[in-house]
């Protein structure tokens, strides 16, 4: 429909108006209301029927399900045809306010402003549809896309404020354009955020630093979960507890974080624990300790090889057997640091192509760590903590054995058992 049928049509209505007698103000305002309300009967009807439009074609194209849903879903049909409404609008406020001129001029800009925020509102809901059709994609599934939706979206709101300040002081665009060059510091300083952000975007998606569902630990704001969004500012991460955290987008490339997809994607993950042996129960292993721990099979065949090479030592050095100083002995410690490799060996669930190893650390004044840095098959949390504690729940209980104690700070009872016993001697 073009304008020369607009003008038929409403000079159809003006004669319709006449020939039933109405003439002056009478006239004038009937006409304007009849077509006021005509125009907004036709401007539904035709939002409706092109709406339903577009939904056949999309139909009758076969379009794939996923795509069709997030077209419906963010009402992609609808906002294109707003656009063609508002088209109709623009081209039928003449016609309408032909007897008021100055109404006529306000209505011409009030049109104008509909057109591009009908734009506007078509271009987000088609961004809106794009970016959760390429999320539904593994290909993007794990991409910042939302924060170059935001980006386009950004820049989409900023021409769209720049046309609309042009219609209504009736300037060029260019020249309300050029009118930011004055206050590009007071932009910068507003859309800081939004700018930092998408530099860290690019940067994030260009070196793969982080992605939807990796397990990320920031410090700086006690982020420790899977990354759930990432969007042109922020990324929100859902903590192993259940609370979410919010990351600004720029923190990630400028300051420390820890990303855990490469340990996922390993062949292990570390277990990296001690115990804290007591100083004063460390000593030598006389005959009778050595005979008892030979009924542990882990230890049999490595305590006849040791005593062997000992002995040959020994004897070629001629060491006084008098003092166990002297020469070369085994010490319950050492002996218990084997046993606990060859134990971790055993383990079907430790990895042991990869860093295996059980060390002493330095002594402190809560005793001596024997650290356990081993890597388990089992990565998940709840199958890691449960390696982990069935090792310890082991190594703790095998001390004994050794003629160990595990060093542990003195609690209230034994104080008062200490003191009792005090009072008993006393």
């Amino acid at each position: 429909m073009n304008i020369p049928e607009f003008q038929t049509l409403f000079g159809e209505l003006r004669n319709w108006l006449e020939s039933i007698g109405l003439t002056g103000a009478t006239l004038i305002y009937s006409y304007f209301f009849t077509g006021l309300i005509s125009v907004i009967l036709f401007l539904y009807l035709t939002i409706f029927l092109t709406r339903q439009l577009f939904i056949a074609i999309v139909k009758s194209a076969k379009t794939r399900p996923d795509w069709q849903k997030a077209l419906f879903e963010f009402r992609v049909f609808r906002a294109f045809a707003i656009i063609f409404g508002a088209y109709i609008v623009y081209n039928v406020v003449p016609f309408v306010f032909i007897d008021f001129k100055t109404g006529l001029f306000y209505a011409l800009i009030v049109a104008k402003i509909y057109i591009v925020l009908a734009v506007m509102f078509a271009v987000n809901a088609f961004l809106n549809a794009v970016v959760s059709i390429m999320e539904s994609l593994k290909k993007y599934a794990d991409k910042p896309i939302r924060s170059y939706k935001q980006v386009a979206k950004i820049v989409f709101y900023i021409v769209g404020f720049v046309l609309i300040l042009s219609i209504i002081l009736n300037q060029s665009p260019v020249y309300i354009f050029g009118g930011f060059g004055a206050v590009t510091a007071v932009f910068i300083l507003v859309f800081r955020d939004p700018i930092l952000g998408f530099v860290a975007s690019v940067q994030m998606s260009a070196i793969d630093l982080v992605r939807i569902g990796d397990w990320i630990t920031v410090e700086k704001y006690g982020a420790d979960g899977e990354v759930t969004e990432i969007n042109l500012t922020t990324i929100k991460v859902r903590n192993w507890d259940k609370t979410v955290t919010i990351v600004p987008s720029y923190a990630i490339v400028s300051e420390s974080f820890k990303n855990w997809r490469a340990m996922e994607e390993s062949e292990g993950r570390r277990i990296k624990r001690h115990i804290n042996i007591k100083i004063s129960s460390i000593k030598f292993c006389d005959e009778e300790l050595i005979n008892r721990l030979k009924s542990i099979d882990f230890l049999k065949e490595y305590l006849n090889q040791t005593q062997q090479q000992i002995a040959e030592f020994n004897a070629e050095n001629t060491v006084n057997p008098n003092n166990l100083v002297n020469g070369r002995h085994m010490t319950n410690i050492g002996t218990f640091r084997v046993y606990a490799e060859k134990y971790l060996e055993s383990n079907p669930y430790i990895n042991t192509s990869l860093t295996f190893m059980v060390r002493q650390l330095q002594a402190t004044e809560n005793g001596l760590p024997i650290e356990v840095y081993v890597f388990s098959k089992e990565k998940g949390l709840k199958k890691f903590e449960e390696v982990a504690a069935d090792i310890f729940d082991h190594l703790l209980a095998a001390v004994p054995y050794f003629d160990l104690e595990i060093f542990q700070s003195p609690s209230g009872s034994d104080i008062r058992s200490f003191v009792g016993r005090a009072n008993d001697w006393a």
